[in-house]
């Protein structure tokens, strides 16, 4: 098994499953395409691609009647889970998707009218993006693409999928870039909230899906200031060490310090004994005060969340 790790002067910030992004709206539902800047499909000019999907907008009275069947689903499965609640069933929702969704397009023009998942002039960084990145290409039964932020790259890699198996990790890179190449990442709330768009320098950009958007951006949308270990006081290096030392954590691995808005600070240590190719990394983590003392769950404040 080979798992990626970081170089020893980076800091690994996020790991998750991640994959180009599909349209929501009625007429680019279940759709993606790549596009230059005159809103040309280009996945033909992509080196090394293979064939894949391609998608033709819906009209409007395709688009009107798709909604309206869809309309129609969502209200049965409604009665369905109001009849199982009134039922005594136990009806209850998971995972980090749908929290920070909204019915309100972010752009209409690249959300609703079109839904380009690569925008690239010839020659960007964004018509280097690996083809596994495709849901359209990828055997996604099998096979998995993790997105990892470090406060130096971008990484993509390809592993195995296994439902039986979820910690059996063997990593293949497949794409990397310097953070210096990325200008911004935005999210992209339209619909269902897991959606994010990363803009290189050259202007160029991707539209990536994943469930855990929160993990993977949390650091990036907004850029938050990482403070290292040896600028902490004494005492609050004692309480990040003897956290650290409790959970078993490599040497390999850097805690991930970070100071909340009103004060305390958040530090989080990703595990590699917790990769997952479901799930990426997880986080074990702690918060204190400016003292150094470790704040309990219960007095939390909704900034250290």
């Amino acid at each position: 098994m080979n798992v990626w790790e970081p170089r020893p002067d980076e800091t690994l910030l996020a790991r998750a499953p991640v994959t180009f992004a599909t349209g929501a709206a009625p007429r680019v539902r279940g759709m993606r395409w790549f596009r230059d800047t005159e809103r040309n499909d280009i996945q033909h000019e992509l080196a090394g691609w293979p064939e894949g999907p391609s998608f033709t907008p819906r009209s409007t009275g395709e688009a009107i009647a798709q909604k309206s069947l869809r309309g129609a689903a969502l209200t049965a499965g409604m009665a369905v889970m109001a009849f199982l609640s009134s039922a005594g069933g136990n009806i209850t929702g998971g995972g980090q998707a749908g929290d920070e969704g909204s019915d309100t397009p972010d752009d209409p023009s690249d959300e609703v009218e079109d839904f380009p998942v690569i925008w690239a002039a010839p020659d960007t960084i964004a018509r280097t993006l690996p083809w596994q990145l495709d849901p359209g290409r990828l055997d996604q039964k099998h096979q998995v693409t993790h997105a990892i932020f470090t406060d130096r790259r971008l990484v993509f890699v390809e592993l195995p999928y296994d439902k039986k198996n979820f910690e059996a990790i063997d990593d293949d890179v497949l794409w990397e870039c310097s953070r210096t190449d990325i200008d911004r990442v935005e999210l992209r709330n339209f619909k269902d909230g897991t959606d994010f768009n990363v803009v290189f320098e050259d202007g160029s950009w991707c539209r990536l899906r994943s469930n855990w958007r929160r993990k993977l951006t949390r650091y990036l949308a907004p850029p938050r200031e990482l403070i290292a270990l040896e600028s902490l006081t004494p005492q609050q290096r004692t309480t990040v060490l003897s956290f650290a030392a409790e959970n078993e954590m490599p040497s390999s691995v850097t805690p991930i310090i970070t100071r909340n808005p009103g004060g305390r600070y958040s530090v989080d240590i990703l595990l590699p004994k917790r990769f997952t190719s479901a799930f990426g990394a997880s986080e074990v983590s702690l918060v204190m005060d400016s003292v150094g003392q470790e704040v309990a769950v219960e007095d939390y404040h909704p900034e250290d969340f």
